[in-house]
Order: structure tokens, then C-alpha cells, then sequence
């Protein structure tokens, strides 16, 4: 057929197609990013679009489709106390790189993204961990399609893309026993809505249960705030000193900060007195002093990933529901022990069973 002229408005999905040799959904699918297309057949009909210069009439696709090409966000502010530094708001923060994983992946294909909070006319929902309760998502994903970032593995009633949180911990923590020794344990857990912290309290309970030489000596709960942290630390320094941890693990980095600063001011030496570790590996974390040992989650992946997922079930909303677990790194510093200036990043395999263990383990509970 004649070949449209390049940025000919007349160019339209069908052209593309033809001379890519594809069907027109195939095109469609290319057209809106959408998964189930061979990186081959991919890369042909780009090369055709760029050839043919074609650009989605995004109002008329909108039309045809009865489609807002608009997905929302919900994501939960957890609000720090009112004397807490300005960390809690520094950027390359959890959510801000969700949302850049985001718009990355929706950038050139003409679609928008709305903050919301369970509200708003949108194609598709993604969901931030820990804040609807599963049966209120079974109702919602009903009326549209919904993904949950960083959410419950063992959700059913809707897609989740989530890090292997339970792989990352447990690897977190034989480090500290087979590499470093430690044997006494304290553990400064999560908020309790939240799926991530429950994955990594049993990931470290699993692996102090294959070490009988181990024990978990105390824990607290927190919030994932440098202030849980800090109070942490100091329900940690009044503890009887026969019973002091050798190792402190918190559920996330900005606690381990809050400890880690809490027990220096204190006079307790990091890591010749105790260890202490964290997990997301956010960028503050590298600026401790000792710099903190952590476990790097793909945080702006997760955006893409949920992103991707919640295109593809827009446009396919009756196939199965999927986890997809996303790997983590092992990222060493010097807080665990680890010589001065060392600065190393290991591939976190995947702990055995890890799909089936968290879809069916019961919560352990924890020491006292």
C-alpha cells in the first residue's frame, strides 16, 4: 500500500499495523505499552510508528473505548510527629519513587495519573499497602480494576506487586549470625496494617527458629518513623544489661536511623557493641555514621510493575488475579560489622518456598 507521509495526521492504527504486519490489537497493545507481545514483534511496530510518525489521537481513543485513560493512586501519608525532622519528607522517599515508577511507565502513552483517595473517575485504582481491609478491595475491585503495591501476598481479591520482603530479611539476618556472629536479637517492628513488616518479622523469626543458638531478646512496635526508632533505642537502653542484643533489626530504614542515633549519643558503639540494620536502603541511610546496612527493595520498579499490571488488567479485567514478587539486594555497609568503607550489593535469592510460605504461614509472635 502507498506509505503515508511521516506526521501525516491521516496515519491512523490500521496503517501501522499493515506495514508492521500485525493484527490491529496487536498494534493496540504496542500502541498503550500493554504486556503479551513478543519483544520482537514490540520492536517492529515502533520502528513503524517512528517510520510513519504516527501519534494516538489520545481524546478519540478515549471516546472509542468509553476510557478516561486517567489511573489513580492511593497511598497512605503517614504523618511523623510534629518535632520530628525533616527526613520524613526528604524526597527519594518510598512513595515518591512509586509514583516516579509511575509516570514512567505512563509517560508516553498519553495517559494521566490522579492522587486520590478512593475517589475520582479513573480507569484503574492502584492501592498502597495496609490501607483498605481485604473485603472492602473485593468490593472495589469489582467496579474496577485494582492493583496493591507493596501489599499482602496472601491477598486474593485483587493483583499485587509487592518486593520478596521475606527473602530480603531472612538473608538480612543470616548474615548477621553466620557472618558476624551475633546471637542476641532485638527487633523493632512495623505498623501492624502493614504487609511488608509482617513478612519481614516472620522472615527473621524463621531464621532464628533454624538457629537454636539464637534468641530474640526484645522488640517494639513502631511506626516507620525516625521517632519509633529513637524510642526504640531507648526502651532498648533500659533493658537490664545481661540482657542487651548483640543485633537490633528494624523493619525499615528510618528506624534504623533513630536507633542507630539514639544508642551513638548514648555511648553504645555501632557495630563493636551492637548491630543495627535496617530495610528499603533509602538514600539517607548511606549518610549514617557508620553507614547502615540495609536491604535495597526496587521501590520505583514497584511503581512500573503495578503500573503495567494495571494496564494489562484494564484492558484484559476478567483474567486471573497475580502476585508478582519483585527481588531484593543485600546492601552492606559497616553498621553490621562489616569492615569501614565497605559498600557492597548482593542479589538476594529466593528464599525456598518463599511464594507458598507467604501465601499460607501463620504469623509468629513475638518474644517479650
Amino acid at each position: 500500500m502507498p506509505q503515508p507521509k511521516r506526521g501525516a495526521g491521516s496515519v491512523t492504527l490500521y496503517d501501522v499495523a499493515s506495514l508492521a504486519s500485525v493484527s490491529t490489537a496487536t498494534g493496540s497493545r504496542v500502541v498503550h505499552g500493554l504486556d503479551r507481545v513478543r519483544d520482537s514483534t514490540r520492536a517492529r511496530v515502533l520502528a513503524v510508528i517512528e517510520e510513519l510518525g504516527y501519534v494516538p489521537d489520545g481524546a478519540a481513543q478515549s471516546l472509542s473505548r468509553r476510557q478516561k485513560d486517567v489511573i489513580g493512586l492511593v497511598c497512605l501519608e503517614r504523618r511523623a510527629p510534629k518535632q520530628q525532622y525533616d527526613i520524613e519528607n526528604m524526597s527519594l522517599l518510598f512513595y515518591d519513587e512509586i509514583v516516579r515508577g509511575v509516570e514512567s511507565r505512563i509517560r508516553h502513552l498519553n495517559w494521566s495519573l490522579l492522587i486520590t483517595y478512593l475517589a475520582g473517575k479513573v480507569d484503574g485504582m492502584l492501592i498502597g499497602e495496609g490501607i483498605v481491609p481485604s473485603p472492602f478491595l473485593a468490593r472495589l475491585a469489582e467496579r474496577l480494576p485494582v492493583v496493591v503495591i507493596a501489599g499482602n501476598p496472601r491477598e486474593r481479591a485483587a493483583d499485587v506487586v509487592t518486593a520478596d520482603n521475606r527473602s530480603g530479611a531472612a538473608a538480612l539476618a543470616t548474615h548477621l549470625i553466620e557472618d558476624h556472629g551475633r546471637r542476641r536479637f532485638y527487633y523493632v517492628d512495623g505498623p501492624a496494617t502493614a504487609p511488608d513488616a509482617q513478612e519481614r518479622r516472620q522472615a527473621l523469626m524463621h531464621v532464628l527458629r533454624g538457629h537454636p543458638e539464637c534468641q530474640l531478646v526484645g522488640s517494639s512496635h513502631g511506626q516507620f518513623f525516625v521517632a519509633s526508632g529513637e524510642q526504640a533505642g531507648r526502651a532498648l537502653l533500659a533493658m537490664d544489661s545481661a540482657d542487651l542484643p548483640d543485633a537490633v533489626v528494624c523493619a525499615n530504614d528510618q528506624m534504623a536511623i533513630g536507633m542507630l542515633q539514639t544508642l551513638t549519643a548514648s555511648g553504645v558503639r555501632v557495630p563493636d557493641d551492637v548491630a543495627v540494620v535496617g530495610f528499603d536502603d533509602i538514600f539517607p541511610a548511606s549518610l549514617c555514621d557508620p553507614p547502615l546496612t540495609t536491604i535495597h527493595q526496587p521501590m520505583r520498579l514497584l511503581g512500573e510493575r503495578a503500573c503495567t499490571r494495571l494496564l494489562d488488567r484494564i484492558a484484559r479485567p476478567s483474567s486471573r488475579h497475580k502476585l508478582e514478587l519483585l527481588p531484593t539486594e543485600l546492601v552492606l555497609r559497616s553498621s553490621c560489622g562489616c569492615p569501614p568503607g565497605t559498600m557492597t550489593r548482593q542479589p538476594v535469592p529466593r528464599l525456598r518456598g518463599s511464594r507458598a510460605g507467604v501465601r499460607t504461614a501463620a504469623l509468629a509472635p513475638l518474644a517479650r
